[in-house]
C-alpha cells in the first residue's frame, strides 16, 4: 500500500528496463523505494516478441520474459511497484511531491524519471480513424490477426525490420515501407529482413494516406525522389517510425531538449536537486535495453548518495 504520510526514500516514476534496475538498486540497498507505472510493465520492450542483444541471453529472449525476471529480481529485495499515474512533480524546500491522477500526494527525498517514451506517429490521413481496425504500433500484441493477409511494415531502423521478421509467422506477404533507399537496422538485421521470403523492401516511399472502409484496406504512397503516388493494397500496416518521450508532465519542472527529452549530466542529474532521469526519456537515448538498465543503476546510486548527503 501507498501512503500520503510516509516520507519515501526515492519514488521512481516508470517501469521500464531502467526504472526496473534503478529500483532493484535502491531497494537492495534498504532504501525504502516504490515504482509507479501508469501503463505496461517494461515499456517498450514488453511488446518486443524477441530481444537478441541483451547479455547473458545467447539465444536471445522475449522481452515479455525478460521483464518479468527484471521485476521478480527487484521484488525480492522488497521493491514496491503500483500501477499509478504521476501528473505533476514539484519541490518543496528539501521534500519532493508527486500529485498522481487519483488525487493522492506522495511525498519523496529522491525522484527517478525514467518514464520512457512511446511509439511516434505518422501524423497522416486514416492514421487515427483506422487504429485498431489495422492501424498497430505492437506487433506482438495484434500480428495473429492478419493471419495470411498482406500487410505493410513503416521503418527502416532496428524495431521496424525485428518486427517484421515476427510478421512473417503471421501474414501472407509482409512490404517493409521506407522513406530512404537503405534501412538503418544493424547489419545482420538488415540481411535477414532483404534475404526474405515474405518480406518485400519498398524503398523511397511515405505513406500519404491509409484508406479503408470497416478497417484498412490500402496505402497512399508517394515517392520521395519523383512525387509520384501510388497505391499498395494491405490489410494492415505497423508503424515503427521511433519513438517520443514521454514527459509532458514535467514541462516547468526539469529542464528538456527541443524533443522533450530530459537533459541530465553524467551522473543523470536533472536541473532539479533530488531528481534524476534514465533510460529513453533522457536526452541522447539510444533505445537500447543494456544501456538503460546502466543508466538506472547509475541514477540509483547517486539518489542513494544524495539522500547520504542531505538527510
Amino acid at each position: 500500500m501507498i501512503s500520503e504520510d510516509i516520507l519515501y526514500d526515492c519514488v521512481i516514476v516508470g517501469g521500464g528496463p531502467a526504472g526496473l534496475t534503478a529500483g532493484l538498486y535502491c531497494a537492495r540497498a534498504k532504501l525504502h523505494t516504490l515504482l509507479l507505472e501508469k501503463g505496461t510493465l517494461g515499456g517498450q520492450i514488453a511488446i518486443t516478441d524477441l530481444v537478441e542483444n541483451y547479455p547473458g541471453f545467447p539465444e536471445g529472449i522475449s522481452g515479455k520474459e525478460l521483464t518479468q525476471r527484471f521485476k521478480q529480481q527487484a521484488e525480492r529485495f522488497g521493491l514496491e511497484i503500483h500501477r499509478k499515474e504521476v501528473v505533476k512533480i514539484e519541490k518543496i524546500e528539501k521534500e519532493i511531491f508527486l500529485h498522481l491522477r487519483t488525487g493522492e500526494l506522495l511525498r519523496a527525498k529522491t525522484v527517478i524519471l525514467a518514464v520512457g517514451a512511446n511509439p511516434r506517429k505518422l501524423g497522416v490521413k486514416g492514421e487515427e480513424e483506422f487504429l485498431n481496425r489495422g492501424v498497430s504500433y505492437c506487433a506482438t500484441c495484434d500480428g495473429a490477426l492478419f493471419d495470411g493477409v498482406p500487410i505493410a511494415v513503416v521503418g527502416g531502423g532496428d524495431s521496424a525490420c525485428q518486427e517484421s521478421l515476427f510478421l512473417t509467422h503471421f501474414a501472407s506477404l509482409v512490404y517493409l515501407i521506407h522513406r530512404r533507399d537503405q534501412l538503418r537496422a544493424q547489419k545482420h538485421l538488415q540481411e535477414r529482413v532483404l534475404s526474405h521470403p515474405k518480406i518485400k523492401f519498398i524503398p523511397n516511399k511515405v505513406v500519404e494516406e491509409i484508406r479503408g472502409g470497416e478497417a484498412v484496406e490500402s496505402l497512399l504512397l508517394k515517392d520521395t525522389q519523383t512525387g509520384e503516388f501510388s497505391t499498395l493494397a494491405v490489410e494492415g500496416v505497423f508503424i515503427f517510425i521511433g519513438l517520443e518521450p514521454s514527459t509532458g508532465f514535467l514541462k516547468g519542472t526539469v529542464e528538456m531538449d527541443d524533443k522533450g527529452y530530459i537533459i541530465t549530466d553524467n551522473r543523470m542529474r536533472t536541473n532539479l536537486e533530488g531528481v534524476f532521469a534514465c533510460g529513453d526519456c533522457r536526452s541522447g537515448a539510444t533505445g537500447q535495453v543494456a544501456v538503460a538498465v546502466g543508466e538506472g543503476c547509475i541514477a540509483a546510486i547517486e539518489a542513494e548518495r544524495y539522500i547520504e548527503e542531505h538527510f
